[in-house]
């Protein structure tokens, strides 16, 4: 053990903490009169000062950050200039912590940071050390105001940065750009300069740009990732594998998809539904350790944009040899189950196969059939009593996981596109019988790979989905009762069994919305890792991610470990295990970062999207409430803004906890339906106004 570790652990153990450099030094016995142990000694503390694993107090005297009564978290900014500290720690700190402007210390949004609590107060604290800068590169608004040049972030929760006439490229006032913060300065604005001129503010394309750079989303391929993926044109092989090529399988996707992973297949065998999850091989075209797997890792999963989509995998493998298209021979790996007529699963195989797709159906088509469409059931007459058993059994699935008690939310997503004259089109929220099939069939698949992952003690990626935290359980507990359901949860031991009561209570109530909003909210964010812990949202004990692995990593690393499992390849399961624990945390990055991202994009589209709605009128409900205003949603997912100072009311109080908004004239609740008018589009904050329709 180094000089190093030896002081933290120490100070630590508090043999030494609350000491000043000499004391310690005095009072170490590895250390001493030594001058070179001493001279190890001060350049140990200040690097450890330096990295925050301990601080010095007003008396220059060393101890850790608890030892101060300090603690660790992340900034969260506001674009008012103060903020709020969310601690790491959530057992010992329920909640966040305010900061008001004068405590910042040159803290912004994103910063890790060591705070204190303010004596005194309950939820107030001060910065104490910046350890890490969140944000050293963003996009925003160039800005020549006489002498002086700064950018003014699209992000309204960061501060203006001042450039200098050498380092801004020559940008003009109104370009849209990417600065890169150059140094910070004590009670000033911070330093940068320009990176890249992206084109005018207010452009849709330059405006998505911005987004995809500020996200650090990779557009292009290398050229070496490239070659790799035009030199794959392995003709597939049955060689070692079951040939299913001439079984009745089909793909189901969006009209649109191009890269299709999954494919079914379903028999009824002695009154037992069979069936089959055969999805892309990818693993046996991108390879460990080679440019493609290096790439596909950087980029972790494909990122979906209404007018293109940046892929894990360059387009000779997502669209060509990997994407299980109707009528070519594809290697796959099938997980074949056999479910009773009660829906329970009774066994199940996987094993490496080659597959050739009857058809690429449409959730359109599939749905059609469903619904006895004459025309469609015609044109795929071979699959249709398939189909309607496929129905039959997911329908199955889907009540004996609500009977368990998955928790099925109400999540509204928009499904934007750009139509052949460029025009951006937001049909209404829509989900058919076919997609609920789909979803369905694929966690299925998910439970068993994973399950057969963990009994065989085999390295995996778990998708996992924790329980709510105990504090987030009593403030949904809270709300409810606000509303009269007298909620039967504890908060220590939440199941999904109690969300689901509470969903089913709800339902075709008028707060069956808001309750949607605020349990979603109480719930943690799915996440990748090596450790199973189960899925709280689909009452779970075993779930991974298998049925995606042209667009997702995790769904790549599961196939190789099956894979090696199938082939008794301990050598290659030994690495896969040292390699999950980075690979759980990066991947789970990646995602969080691409849904940013997607959902960035999304509101762009929606705010160009309404510039031509000015002065409609529409019904909405309300999203969300906040102290300056209330936002509203209307039926296709758009959002507004309602600010609180367009309100008639002549005082309005604001109660957080309760998500409410109450004036003398109106009351503002989660949930709630109203009418409003489109009032303009904020392209600087990103953001559609609107007002009510009184």
């Amino acid at each position: 053990m180094d000089i190093k570790q030896k002081l933290l652990n120490d100070i630590k153990q508090e043999k030494l903490s609350f000491k000043t450099v000499q004391e310690i030094l005095r009072a170490a016995p590895y250390v001493g009169k030594n001058k070179k142990a001493q001279k190890e000694a001060v350049s140990a503390l200040k690097q450890l000062e330096k990295e925050g694993a301990i601080l010095r107090d007003a008396r220059r005297r060393y101890c850790t950050g608890k030892q101060a009564g300090a603690f660790y978290g992340t900034v969260q900014g506001n674009e008012g200039g103060f903020a709020f500290v969310l601690p790491d720690d959530k057992e010992k700190y329920s909640g966040d912590f305010f900061v008001p402007k004068k405590s910042l210390f040159g803290a912004y949004d994103k910063d890790r940071v060591i705070a204190a609590p303010v004596r005194g107060t309950k939820d107030e604290a001060y910065i104490i050390k910046i350890l890490k800068r969140g944000v050293k590169r963003f996009a925003g608004t160039f800005t020549a105001d006489g002498n002086r040049l700064y950018v003014r972030p699209d992000n309204t929760r960061l501060p203006e940065v001042n450039i200098a006439p050498s380092l801004s490229l020559d940008a003009v006032d109104g370009n849209k750009v990417m600065c890169e913060i150059t140094a910070y300065r004590s009670g000033g604005a911070p330093n940068g300069k320009i990176t890249e001129i992206l084109g005018e503010c207010g452009k849709l394309q330059t405006e998505e740009r911005a987004i995809i750079r500020e996200h650090g989303l990779r557009e292009q391929f290398p050229e070496a990732v490239t070659a790799e993926a035009q030199a794959v044109n392995i003709t597939p092989s049955a060689d070692g594998r079951t040939d299913l090529r001439d079984k009745l399988i089909f793909t189901i996707d969006g009209a649109d998809t191009r890269d299709i992973d999954d494919a079914v297949s379903l028999d009824i065998k002695d009154g037992k539904f069979v069936l089959g999850i055969h999805i892309a091989d990818v693993s046996h075209y991108v390879k460990p350790k080679t440019a493609l797997d290096k790439e596909a890792y950087a980029r972790g999963t494909s990122v979906y944009f209404p007018d293109r989509v940046l892929p894990m995998l360059p387009k000779e493998l997502s669209n060509g040899i990997c994407s299980l298209n109707e009528g070519e021979d594809r290697l796959a790996l099938s997980c074949v189950m056999t479910f009773d007529k009660d829906g329970t699963r009774t066994c199940y195989k996987i094993f490496k196969s080659v597959i050739k797709s009857r058809h690429k159906m449409t959730y359109k088509d599939v749905t059609a059939i469903c619904e006895n469409d004459g025309a469609v059931c015609k044109k795929y007459e071979d699959i249709v009593s398939t189909v309607k058993d496929m129905q039959k059994l997911s329908e199955l699935l889907a009540r004996k996981r609500d009977k368990a008690g998955c928790v099925n939310l109400d999540i509204r997503e928009a499904k934007i596109y750009v139509d052949e004259n460029g025009k951006i089109v937001i049909p209404d929220y829509e989900r058919g019988i076919s997609e609920i099939i789909i979803e369905q069939f694929m966690i299925s698949a998910n439970e068993a790979v994973a399950e057969f992952l963990l009994k065989n003690k085999a390295p995996c990626l778990y998708r996992i989905h924790e329980k709510p935290s105990p504090e987030k359980a009593s403030s949904l507990i809270t709300f409810l009762k606000d509303l009269g359901l007298n909620a039967k949860l504890n908060p220590e031991s939440v199941n999904p069994a109690d969300f689901r009561d509470i969903l089913t209570y709800a339902e075709g109530k008028p707060y069956f919305g808001v309750v949607n909003k605020v349990m979603l909210r109480s719930m943690q964010k799915a996440r990748y890792s090596e450790i199973n812990a189960g899925h709280f949202g689909l009452t779970s004990d075993c779930y991974c991610h298998f049925t995606s692995p042209i667009r997702r990593y995790p769904d790549l690393f599961v196939h190789r470990a099956v894979k090696a499992l199938l082939d008794g390849n301990t050598k290659a399961l030994n690495r896969y295990s040292a390699f999950a624990p980075a690979a759980g945390t990066d991947c789970s990055e990646r995602e969080r970062i691409a849904d940013e991202a997607e959902r960035g994009v999304d509101d762009l589209y929606k705010l160009v999207y309404m510039t031509d709605k000015t002065g409609e009128k529409f019904d909405a409900v309300i999203s969300g409430v906040t102290k300056f205003g209330v936002f509203c949603e209307l039926e296709n997912t758009v959002e507004g803004l309602v600010p609180i100072e367009t309100l008639s009311d002549t005082r309005l109080e604001f109660f957080p906890e309760k998500f409410l908004l109450k004036g003398d004239k109106h009351t503002f609740r989660l949930g709630d339906k109203i009418k409003i008018r489109v009032d303009n589009c904020d392209f600087g904050k990103m953001r559609v106004m609107f007002s009510i329709d009184e």
